[in-house]
């Protein structure tokens, strides 16, 4: 094998930073890198289960152990059979840390609460995906009850506009179509670069300097933090994909309230409203947990309702984790059964107005960014499908869509 084998867990903010070790680990030979996440108890019970099974697989190989899991509590990774080293979320992306000698010298996990700055990495190639992800900002500075992440990221931090122009035209010529703008809490972006530009500033800058990027997305947005700029853009700028997908976590406002959330069951309905009058057709994402602390049925039914009356197609459902040191987990418990039961309905309910919203689409014209020959994603992030090759991965093709499922679109290239 020539260079690492990189597992990644987690959101695409990790995706990034893979690669960004990937570049830098080189032609390392029999290494593998173990990239975790600690939003739920589920994705560190998959990452050590990783661990192990290449251990297994490749007894030999060395294995570092990065990420927020391994940021959050560096000495539950150390033991585990195969690992030479555990690497800091801000260590791991420094290349003197990918040395043969580095390799041989220990954990090194610095204190990630005292970073201020985040350090543009020029990427030309994501390992097998279609699209690119570009870091726009780092950490996070809200403290939600649920959430132990900002303890792995550190603050929020952000990376300069001029930074992330030069990373997308980079990405543009190695031949990308498709860039998704990525951080922890991205709309929280440019609050400590000189003249505070927001993400709406940085998104327009970056479009008229990059006219040759076909498409842009963003990855999840705060549905309190979008500023007026980024609106204008939604309704005037095709480039933008008609696509949004919304931190949302509960459809009720006292459950909202205990998250210590900052928008509302309103704020949240005032978004979908007006994102469907500048842009109608847009699809739209929405992260929810299930079974949170103190959710009762009349509350998770606030939520399930919500779910229903916005019409939103795609659910990122979690069933709550309790994350040991965050004020939730000291909050009374819903017993684990009932919150996969209650993630199942939420998930029950999110394909049912994914197939009336693919349904809407049948006999139309996308435009199709090929993630497979034959599979897809169009400009509303709905999936497409096709009986036969449609073209290569990585090309936008036009095609029709001919019939709907809740899992997505059928469609013919034209």
């Amino acid at each position: 094998m020539s260079g690492p084998e990189i597992l990644t867990f987690g959101c695409r903010l990790n995706t990034v930073e893979s690669e960004v070790m990937r570049a830098h680990a080189g032609e390392m030979e029999e290494l593998v890198i173990v990239n975790t996440c600690a939003v739920t108890a589920e994705a560190e019970r998959q990452a050590r289960q990783a661990i192990r099974r290449a251990h297994r697989a490749r007894p030999g190989a060395r294995i570092v152990v990065t990420g927020c899991a391994a940021q959050l509590d560096p000495t539950a990774w150390s033991g585990l059979p195969g690992v030479v080293r555990v690497l800091g979320n801000e260590d791991k992306l420094r290349a003197d840390s990918w040395s043969e000698q580095a390799l041989g010298a220990g954990d090194a996990v610095s204190d990630v609460m005292a970073a201020r700055d985040t350090a543009a990495h020029l990427l030309t190639e994501f390992a097998g995906r279609a699209r690119a992800f570009v870091q726009v900002q780092q950490g996070c500075d809200h403290r939600c009850t649920f959430c132990i992440i900002p303890f792995g990221r550190g603050p929020s931090r952000s990376v300069p506009v001029g930074a992330v122009v030069e990373q997308v035209r980079a990405l543009v010529r190695a031949g990308y179509r498709e860039v998704v703008l990525t951080g922890v809490d991205v709309t929280s972006y440019g609050g400590d670069l000189p003249g505070r530009p927001a993400l709406g500033q940085l998104v327009r800058r970056l479009l008229a300097l990059v006219p040759e990027l076909g498409r842009l997305r963003l990855s999840s947005l705060d549905p309190v933090e979008i500023d007026d700029e980024l609106w204008r853009l939604v309704a005037e700028e095709p480039r933008l994909m008609p696509h949004l997908h919304l931190s949302l976590q509960a459809g009720s406002d006292l459950v909202l309230k205990r998250m210590k959330r900052r928008h509302g069951v309103a704020d949240a309905a005032r978004v979908v409203e007006r994102a469907r009058s500048l842009r109608p057709g847009i699809g739209f994402g929405a992260d929810l947990i299930a079974g949170f602390p103190t959710e009762d049925e009349t509350l998770f039914d606030e939520t399930l309702r919500f779910v229903r009356e916005q019409a939103l197609p795609y659910l990122h459902v979690f069933p709550y984790s309790e994350r040991p040191g965050t004020p939730a987990a000291r909050m009374p418990a819903v017993p684990v059964a009932l919150r996969r039961e209650r993630a199942a309905r939420l998930r029950e309910a999110g394909s049912a107005t994914a197939l009336a919203f693919h349904g809407e689409m049948v006999g139309r014209t996308l435009s199709v960014l090929l993630e497979t020959p034959t599979s897809g994603h169009g400009e509303q992030f709905a999936p497409v499908r096709f009986a036969a090759a449609a073209g290569v991965p990585g090309e936008v093709v036009a095609a029709r869509a001919v019939a709907a499922d809740a899992r997505g679109l059928h469609g013919t290239r034209i």
